[in-house]
């Protein structure tokens, strides 16, 4: 038997991370296309909708030249953007490029650990940056808004 991996450690956890399955019948480009307008339609619609129980701050977005690589706009849903799935897989990536982390990327336990690693760092690197964005005052002081909007706006 092998030596215990780090990315073992998300097993426990791994029903709970939402997964893709992998289609049973080749895709057509049209169904692709399809698809494709489909989930960005979702994202452009969810990129103006207003989180709940913010306060309209006034003054300059400190964020403001970093929104357009993070895809997030200021206030709404996708607040958050894309970054922590993007930099929860470049790190995981750089980990395991490095040898810091062992992943033998034939095994399919491993593969399914390390992606399972990586949405759930994904997930946690996403609760820390709203924690954060809440506590730096971006959407009022946490005792005007309430514990319970400042929750709901975090989750």
């Amino acid at each position: 038997m092998s030596e215990a991996k780090l990315i073992y450690l998300v097993k426990p956890v791994m029903g709970w991370i939402p997964e893709v399955e992998q289609p049973v019948k080749k895709q057509m480009f049209k169904e692709k296309m399809m698809w494709t307008a489909t989930v960005l339609f979702i994202y452009l619609i969810c990129c103006q909708i207003p989180l709940y129980g913010t306060v309209k701050q006034e003054g300059s977005d400190p964020l403001y030249w970093l929104r357009v690589i993070l895809a997030s706009n200021k206030g709404t849903l996708m607040e958050l953007g894309i970054s922590p799935i993007i930099t929860s897989s470049m790190i995981m990536q750089l980990l395991s490029g490095t040898k810091i982390i062992d992943v033998n990327m034939r095994s399919q336990m491993d593969r399914d650990c390390f992606g399972a690693t990586t949405k759930f760092f994904g997930f946690i690197m996403a609760v820390g940056e709203a924690l954060a964005y809440m506590l730096s005052g971006m959407y009022g002081e946490v005792d005007k808004l309430g514990y319970f909007n400042a929750t709901a706006i975090i989750l």
